[in-house]
């Protein structure tokens, strides 16, 4: 399929909306590809633009993470522009992979791809955010997702109509505080890492320029407000040049460098003071630290009055300056705003109590509604693991894990800032006798394959392996569509390198969810979290919390049950006891989804399948499975470790390929 320009015969090729669910007709809404200045995608109503998708930088679309060609992802997506063509197309890795592309009647443009158990699963979509908006924050203004408020002028800009802003209304924009001056040559240019490029439909493109060059020829231009790469690949290459106002700025983890145009004065103070000005700056400076000193000896005075409680504000001042948001590249929220959101953590707002502390429901200003993890005074949890947290999963991005918005370090408050899940935690309907009812089979089975997902994401797709090592129900969270979201990274770690497995004398986590390596030893890996997520598929299954591993009471073991159960042919007496209404289930999907589950809790590390064999076998029904060997229940503590330090394989012969579902 070619979405794009035949520039020979002018034909230009779209996709365009139904005019309803059920009237194939055409709509209002198309997908296209504005061919004026840089080329790129375009989503219109009528004839008004609603969104673009950013310039092509060699590896895909600017604000289209998802489109990035990666061959796990199943998809090669290609960009010609040509004396005779410009479109976008794409190539399926794999050949057994049904998709398709739509625009909806809403705008939004959708890829879906068929998957033999669950039919047309989405893969992606757009406009996804506020931010997805085109200029959403008008001229020189930065929409920041997750912000309050998302709008922030640029470095030397200023709000054009300030009562506007103060409002939370961005769409008026930025205006400069300090004029250019070309004449003079004494322009600068500022550095704006990670950014969404501004709109290209004015730019001008030269591909054979370095940055260098490109910056060179900016400054030589006094109409040319910013320059950037044109292709990001190999260290970049080639040059974009704006003319004009900036439009549909903003913050994009994977953002480019963009170079914007200032007057000197927006970077230093001029220096071309005469003697007079310097002299009477320098009796302003001598009073004002005499005054400070004075006040300063008062301070000091009053302080050692004060009780232990200020000692620990100041505690907490030093974790705010170790804490700052150009460090994070995450928004950090003002106190005051959290407490307007929580109604000054009203204990009606509250949503529960975990280790770290309460969780309260909050709406900010513009309507988004959050949850608000507040740190109790009391907590295990020190600034190390809430660093971790923050650091960790500032930048994943996956729709089965939940998305971090920001956080607050103020005063003696160490608040982390999450999106709202309506449907909270997964443990409050799995082991609730009422709300248990509310799972059917569809709904296990999604959250089954939607936390293999988020899981797959952690161990292979994201930038980095991370190891979650607290997997379990209750830090599985579900939003308004029961869709499974994976939470709580302060005890996660990332894997470097080549390593496989590591160890840690600190053993943290939910026992019955602990693999017996890691309870016992130390000892963690990716599969670690796949004995987690096999105890976490048989909860789900039988809806009966497991109570441990290594007990001497094995009744009280869910997997010594489900043990028992499959070697005496009896596995459907565990059906029976799940809440679920006789008939309401496939029983040889379910049957399926519980061998998965054994084989991911089997004590040896090395015969557990990997997350993306797990997806292979929840996923397709001609993948045989294994038979799965012992869990780990009975203590018999030798078997992993002589089998680990051979060389011997993995007892599963399963071959990994089917990783398509998961867009980074």
């Amino acid at each position: 399929m070619k979405l794009g320009w035949d520039l020979t015969t002018g034909l230009n090729r779209n996709l365009t909306s139904w005019k309803s669910t059920d009237d194939p007709s055409p709509g209002d809404y198309s997908l296209s590809i504005d061919i004026r200045g840089d080329p790129q995608l375009v989503i219109s109503f009528a004839s008004v633009r609603k969104w673009r998708s950013g310039p092509w930088t060699g590896l895909g679309f600017d604000s289209v993470p998802e489109m990035v060609s990666y061959t796990r992802t199943g998809f090669i997506f290609n960009f010609v522009n040509n004396n005779k063509e410009i479109y976008y197309d794409y190539e399926i890795f794999n050949r057994s992979i049904i998709t398709r592309l739509v625009v909806n009647q809403t705008g939004k443009t959708e890829r879906y791809v068929w998957l033999d158990q669950s039919g047309w699963f989405l893969f992606w979509y757009t406009p996804r955010t506020q931010c997805s908006a085109l200029d959403s924050c008008g001229p020189n203004g930065v929409c920041a997702l997750y912000r309050s408020p998302k709008c922030r002028c640029l470095q030397g800009f200023e709000p054009k109509s300030p009562g506007e802003w103060g409002l939370i209304d961005g769409s008026g924009g930025c205006v400069r505080k300090q004029p250019l001056d070309c004449q003079n040559g004494t322009d600068g240019f500022l550095k704006m890492a990670a950014a969404q490029l501004p709109d290209t439909w004015s730019s001008f493109v030269d591909r054979r320029m370095g940055l260098g060059e490109c910056g060179a020829r900016c400054l030589m231009n006094c109409s040319c407000t910013a320059y950037a790469n044109a292709d990001v690949r190999g260290g970049g290459s080639g040059c974009i040049l704006w003319f004009s106002d900036l439009a549909g700025l903003g913050l994009l983890e994977s953002g480019q460098d963009l170079y914007v145009r200032l007057a000197a004065s927006e970077f230093a103070p001029s220096s071309n003071k005469s003697n007079k000005g310097v002299n009477i700056a320098l009796v302003v400076v001598i009073t004002a630290i005499s005054t400070l000193f004075l006040l300063a000896c008062t301070a000091y005075c009053q302080w050692r009055k004060r009780s232990r409680g200020h000692a620990l504000i100041t505690h907490h001042h030093e974790y705010e300056s170790e804490i700052r948001e150009e460090d994070l590249e995450l928004p950090l929220f003002d106190l005051s705003l959290i407490h307007e959101a929580t109604n000054n953590f009203a204990p009606e707002n509250k949503l529960g109590q975990g280790g770290f502390g309460p969780v309260y429901m909050g709406k900010l200003r513009d309507g988004l509604e959050i949850a608000v993890k507040r740190l109790s005074k009391t907590s295990k949890q020190g600034i190390d693991e809430f660093k971790n947290e923050v650091m960790l999963i500032r930048k994943l991005q996956h729709r089965n894990l939940v998305r971090l918005l920001g956080c607050c370090i103020q005063v003696d408050e160490r608040l982390l800032i999450y999106e709202y899940m309506p449907n909270k935690s997964l443990d409050a309907f799995l082991f609730d006798k009422e709300k248990i009812a509310l799972l059917d089979w569809q709904t296990r089975h999604q959250v089954i394959l939607g936390v293999a997902r988020g899981l797959l994401y952690l161990h292979q797709e994201s930038r980095v392996t991370i190891i979650h090592r607290d997997l379990k129900a209750g830090n599985i969270l579900l939003d308004e569509t029961m869709n499974p979201k994976i939470s709580d990274f302060g005890l996660a770690r990332i894997f470097g390198g080549d390593d496989s497995t590591t160890k840690t004398r600190k053993v943290v986590g939910t026992y019955g969810y602990m693999a017996p390596e890691y309870a016992m030893d130390g000892v963690y890996s990716v599969k670690s979290d796949v004995f987690s997520y096999g105890v976490l598929v048989l909860e789900i299954i039988s809806g009966q919390r497991n109570k441990g591993v290594y007990i001497s009471d094995l009744d009280l073991c869910l997997l010594s049950k489900v043990w028992s159960l499959w070697n005496e042919g009896q596995i459907l007496d565990l059906i029976t006891d799940s809440s679920m209404a006789p008939y309401s289930y496939p029983v040889t999907q379910v049957i399926r989804c519980i061998r998965i589950g054994l084989l991911c809790v089997q004590e040896n590390p090395i015969d557990r399948p990997t997350m993306s064999s797990v997806i292979l076998m929840l996923s397709t029904d001609n993948v045989g499975l294994p038979e799965p060997k012992q869990p780990a229940v009975l203590g018999k503590r030798d078997t992993y470790r002589s089998s680990s330090s051979s060389n011997q394989e993995p007892s599963n012969a399963i071959v990994e390929t089917l990783t398509i579902i998961d867009g980074r």
